[in-house]
């Protein structure tokens, strides 16, 4: 027994693992923002490069710490996700420009700091690689969203 014709297909796969995805990014995230809001004393991460890698000069960018960056960033991939989850935003334009521009930005941006993990403190932090495995995945499910951009441009 398949869908009844002309019943709705249900939101879109990729959009759910967008929202599910950006949900584990916000939480890496704010375990990082705790740690940098001094709300407890030691990561946990049982390497010890956590701490070098938010103790450089790195962990902050333009005046920000990275962590609340990345906060701020999964948050508003979380909340578009959902967002483009109901029906009234299904075709709406703004959603896939929003997650297809947050996923690409989010990528490079992780990117960056891996780059500058490996070839400037020599430490590598757990939570941002968990991170910037979510801002990759992230970018891989938000591909679709250049399809249904596409297909707004042609209405």
């Amino acid at each position: 027994m398949g869908p009844e014709p002309g019943a709705a297909a249900g939101p879109p796969l990729h959009r759910m693992a967008l929202a599910l995805l950006a949900l584990v990014g916000l939480l890496v995230a704010g375990y990082m923002s705790a740690y940098k809001l001094g709300w407890f004393g030691v990561l946990a991460c049982g390497t010890g490069g956590c701490e070098t890698v938010q103790h450089s000069p790195w962990a902050v960018f333009l005046g920000v710490p990275v962590p609340y960056l990345g906060f701020g960033g999964y948050g508003i991939m979380f909340a578009v996700a959902l967002l483009g989850l109901q029906p009234r935003f299904e075709a709406d334009r703004r959603i896939p420009a929003v997650l297809l521009a947050g996923a690409g930005a989010g990528f490079v941006f992780s990117a960056y700091l891996t780059w500058l993990e490996a070839a400037v403190i020599h430490a590598w932090c757990r939570w941002c690689i968990g991170s910037a495995v979510v801002a990759t995945l992230l970018l891989l499910f938000a591909i679709p969203e250049v399809k249904r951009l596409r297909r707004s441009d042609e209405r």
